[in-house]
């Protein structure tokens, strides 16, 4: 969410925004996860912000989880498809291009890779609702004008995920997921190319906006409203993905200076630049020791209910020192080599508190002062 810059992930000054859920669920490892009391007493105008972020995270975790079992000789990275598209097409009226003036995309991309074969494009859109099953239904089917809003290669053919995560006041969390299945999706070599440095900047684009379905004998249909991928992009497209997965991490670790490499000035390159307003700015300046593993990234102080807690977000500190060095195709090599070796373990008794190490090499921890 680093670099989604919207809702309660928009900086990591505002760790308390996010990390406050820890108080909204309530639950345990024999039952269900549900609300807590304090949970349920949200503010009305609050509930839908609340539902909506909630439901982002477990169905990113749920979609991660899916796909690395479906794909175990893959990685799973998740991106911000607004980022990744930006690199791309003008998406609103201050992005510079044509302009594809259709407000339906997917939150999310999720990208399954192996270092020097073609990423799978997997587009993910998800919504939450403190209601019911109905309410979810229907979530899931306006969630389908989303992800179709994308093609990769062939018309009609890309595979996507939409989830609903159903908060009820009463009773279990519920996470209602439907799948398109499809032979697309595959970013393979476009036409004539010879490979693309991962490490070299990626340059922005402007691509027609639209879907192009098939020709029908001698007439080729009009563009469908959308973001078409078409061959000729994969390998830029996909040397999009791999840059803005990059800025994700740096931009976790609070390594404003590291991320603009990575970004073009549609993507927010300039969100990274000179100042930063002390709400949604951050600092690499931390290092913590982690389950026996050095970290490099931000830490900030914040209150859960009048007790003072600690947040240190950051990447392992070898990983890091590649992705601070450009270093894209070093860092992709090294982290899907031990994307199944790092620690399982969910506390840190010398640290004090809960630790959660993920396979691309980042860390969230949280204890009290």
């Amino acid at each position: 969410m680093a670099l989604a810059r919207r809702g309660a992930g928009r900086g990591l000054a505002e760790h308390w925004g996010s990390l406050k859920y820890s108080q909204a669920l309530a639950g345990s490892p024999e039952g269900y996860v549900r609300l807590s009391a304090e949970g349920r007493e949200t503010a009305e105008h609050y509930k839908a912000l609340q539902s909506g972020e909630l439901g982002v995270g477990f169905a990113l975790t749920l979609a991660t989880e899916i796909l690395s079992r479906r794909y175990p000789e893959h990685f799973v990275s998740i991106i911000p498809a607004d980022t990744a598209l930006r690199a791309g097409w003008a998406l609103t009226s201050r992005d510079k291009g044509h302009r594809s003036g259709y407000r339906y995309r997917p939150r999310f991309f999720a990208e399954v890779w192996k270092p020097g074969e073609p990423s799978l494009v997997i587009p993910i859109e998800c919504k939450g609702n403190h209601s019911n099953a109905a309410t979810s239904h229907e979530q899931l089917a306006s969630a389908a004008a989303h992800v179709e809003a994308v093609h990769v290669g062939t018309w009609n053919e890309t595979p996507s995920l939409v989830f609903s995560t159903e908060l009820p006041m009463d009773g279990p969390l519920t996470i209602h997921a439907l799948r398109a299945v499809g032979s697309g999706g595959w970013l393979g070599k476009s036409t004539g190319s010879g490979g693309r440095n991962l490490d070299e900047q990626v340059e922005e684009r402007n691509v027609y906006p639209g879907i192009q379905p098939p020709s029908e004998g001698n007439r080729t249909p009009s563009p469908e409203p959308g973001f078409h991928i078409q061959p000729e992009h994969f390998d830029w497209f996909q040397h999009v993905l791999a840059r803005t997965m990059a800025a994700g991490l740096t931009a976790f670790a609070g390594a404003g200076d590291a991320t603009i490499q990575y970004l073009t000035q549609r993507q927010g390159q300039r969100h990274f630049v000179g100042f930063a307003h002390a709400a949604t700015g951050s600092v690499q300046d931390a290092q913590v020791d982690l389950l026996k593993l050095r970290f490099v990234g931000t830490d900030h102080v914040f209150r859960l209910n009048r007790t003072r807690v600690e947040a240190f977000s950051g990447v392992a500190a070898d990983l890091f020192d590649h992705l601070a060095s450009g270093r894209v195709r070093q860092y992709r090599s090294e982290a899907y080599l031990r994307r199944n070796t790092w620690p399982r373990d969910t506390w840190d008794s010398e640290w004090g508190g809960p630790v959660s190490v993920q396979r691309d090499g980042s860390v969230l921890a949280m204890r009290l002062l």
